[in-house]
Parts: C-alpha cells; sequence; structure tokens
C-alpha cells in the first residue's frame, strides 16, 4: 500500500523509480540486495517492505526479524556501500501505549510484541549499520489497495455490513499518499535521524474513525457496533494508545501533514 503510493508519488515529481517486490528481491538475502542495486546505484532508496501481520508475528518470529530487522540491516548496510541515502518506516507500536499525550522521539521505546520488537531492532540496526540513515515511524497508516481495517471499512460499510470499531484505542491516522509525499521529502532533505510522520489533529480511536467515515459519507452510524479493545482477545499486544507527534520536522522546513479528517475526506472521494 504504502509502496504503491511512493511509486506514484515520486513518478509523479519526475523520478527515475525502480520499484522491486518481495518476489523480486528477498531484503533478508544480502547479497541479493547488492547485485540488485550495483548495476542501477540509486541515489536513494526507500524501504518499504514489513512484515506487518502482528498477531501473526507472534508465532512466527522469525519471519517477522527477517524482514523487519535483518532485511533493514541488510538495505542500511548495501546503501553506505554505494553511498545512497536510505529511509526506512517503522511504527507507533514500538511504544507501550501508556501514555496519554503524543509520543514524541524523546520518549523512550518499550516494544510490547514480537512485530514491535522487531521493528525497534530494525530502528537499531539501521543506525549502526548506516549513520545515514533516516527512521520514519507512523501508525494506522491506511490507503488505496490497503487490507488493513481503516482501509476497507468505507465498503463495508457501503454494502451496509455492521462492524465492530474499537472504542478505546487511540492513534494517529495516516493517509498513504500523505506518507508517500513526506517519505520522498525526507530522502531529498538527507538529514539522518527519526521522525514521526503522521496526519495532524488531536488523534482518534477506531471507533472515532469508522464514526467520521459514516459521517462523510452518509452512512448508517448504527451498523458500528462499539467494542473495547480487551473483547477482542488478539494474540499480540497493542499500544492502547499511540498518537505520535515529531519535534523536529518543522525546524527542517517540512509543513504540516494535513488533518487526518481532511486527509479522510480525500481519500473517501
Amino acid at each position: 500500500m504504502v509502496a504503491r503510493a511512493t511509486i506514484d508519488y515520486c513518478r509523479a515529481t519526475g523520478d527515475e523509480v525502480i520499484a522491486v517486490t518481495r518476489q523480486q528481491l528477498d531484503i533478508a538475502d544480502a547479497r541479493q540486495i547488492e547485485e540488485t542495486f550495483s548495476p542501477e546505484k540509486p541515489e536513494a532508496v526507500i524501504n518499504c517492505a514489513a512484515f506487518t501481520d502482528v498477531d501473526g508475528a507472534e508465532s512466527n518470529a522469525d519471519a517477522s526479524y527477517q524482514a523487519n530487522a535483518f532485511g533493514v540491516e541488510n538495505l542500511a548496510t548495501a546503501c553506505r556501500k554505494i553511498d545512497a541515502g536510505f529511509v526506512t518506516i517503522s511504527t507507533d507500536y514500538v511504544f507501550d501505549g501508556l501514555k496519554s499525550d503524543f509520543y514524541t522521539q524523546r520518549d523512550t521505546p518499550n516494544p510490547q510484541g514480537v512485530y514491535a520488537e522487531s521493528k525497534l531492532a530494525g530502528e537499531i540496526k539501521a543506525r549502526n549499520a548506516y549513520a545515514r540513515s533516516i527512521i520514519v515511524r507512523s501508525g494506522w497508516i491506511y490507503g488505496a489497495g490497503g487490507t488493513n481495517f481503516l482501509s476497507v471499512m468505507h465498503k463495508l460499510l457501503a454494502d451496509g455490513k455492521t462492524i465492530k470499531a474499537i472504542s478505546d484505542s487511540y492513534g494517529t491516522p495516516t493517509a498513504a499518499g500523505d506518507l508517500a509525499r513526506r517519505l520522498r521529502e525526507l530522502a531529498q532533505l538527507d538529514l539522518p535521524g527519526i521522525y514521526h510522520v503522521t496526519n495532524t489533529g488531536s488523534g482518534t480511536s477506531y471507533e472515532g474513525f469508522a464514526r467520521m467515515v459514516c459521517e462523510i459519507k452518509g452512512y448508517d452510524q448504527s451498523l458500528l457496533e462499539s467494542v473495547s479493545v480487551n473483547d477482542l482477545k488478539r494474540p499480540a499486544p497493542r499500544p492502547v494508545s499511540s498518537k505520535l507527534a515529531c519535534l523536529v520536522s518543522e525546524k527542517f522546513g517540512l509543513a504540516p501533514l494535513q488533518n487526518w479528517e481532511d486527509a479522510l475526506a480525500d481519500f473517501l472521494k
């Protein structure tokens, strides 16, 4: 989802984009990466690959770490060898969710599940392998082609289906297209560090997001069943609140992304 949005945005700006699928390039294989990068010698690499099955990671830690940690390290190392900029995407899940306010770069990560642990490991390995690494933490990402709850909810509601929406889990929704634009801006800025990238606003719950979808599209809000996160009994722990804010983006001349409600309205159009 994020890769497709990034490909589209970068090509629209006139970039020459070389996009590879997981079938074409296994990022856990360092040799494959070098063989892919060497002929092209890209100026920048944006890593949109990840193992994102949060619950599945609990029973398949190896796959999670291969993609989210060792794969990121391999990419960072390969970028160092060809002097390319490197941007990789991490997650709001690196935090434990016990803070009611926004998490910033000043907050210490405390991942709670295998997926979250593997993503934090990827951050650390990237920085250790290549000082030029740019790490982008984001969360609650949705967009065209997405299969997650936020991306498909509007289709379910349009079909008149009842959906369960969590009322007591909070985050900052992020439109894939807006994230893609910021990923390219950061690649061009080429200032290493950790950036938090989300749409602006006070954040919301899954239920709040669903109700905003209903409000924008005129769907029947009685289709929404409010549930607690504890009712779902999912295998992996998740942060109760993982709202993100960035301390440095505006200082480097990067304008705030649009409000999440406006971004959602654009997506639904």
